[in-house]
């Protein structure tokens, strides 16, 4: 008995940019969402790499706006605006930026099933702005799989 399966691999690297507006949790997920619909990504893997040290990536509850403040005030009280931090290059709000992120993520890897990102119900992917004023931030968008 001969089995054949076919496959057609893909490896798709697209950048994607945001622009915040400072110290904010923004839900990215619909973009990405668009990404694996735009480039008919029927299943694997999507690998979100964030192209900056003051800014990161996490998944979290999308259900409630509470918890994404919560998790804003619980960073800020970890890491608090002044403590007498010696990196202030690009301004006092860097290195406690730089802190927020260290102790977050810069890379997430979400799975894909018949051309949708494999979430929970209450789960969203978010880019987390840690300065205080606007940025424009880049997200590599890595697809790999069919």
């Amino acid at each position: 008995m001969k089995v054949t399966c076919e496959f057609r691999s893909m490896n798709i690297v697209e950048q994607v940019s945001f622009n915040t507006e400072g110290y904010e949790i923004i839900n990215i997920t619909e973009k990405i969402q668009e990404l694996v619909i735009l480039h008919e990504f029927r299943k694997g893997l999507v690998n979100l790499s964030i192209l900056h040290t003051s800014a990161s990536l996490t998944l979290q509850e999308n259900a409630s706006q509470d918890v994404l403040n919560d998790i804003r005030t619980f960073l800020s009280n970890l890491v608090p605006d002044s403590a007498n931090y010696l990196h202030d290059v690009e301004g006092p709000d860097d290195m406690p930026a730089h802190l927020k992120t260290l102790i977050t993520n810069t890379n997430l890897t979400v799975s894909v099933v018949s051309k949708k990102l494999v979430l929970g119900v209450w789960q969203g992917i978010y880019l987390c702005e840690w300065r205080k004023f606007g940025q424009t931030r880049s997200i590599n968008v890595h697809l790999l799989g069919e």
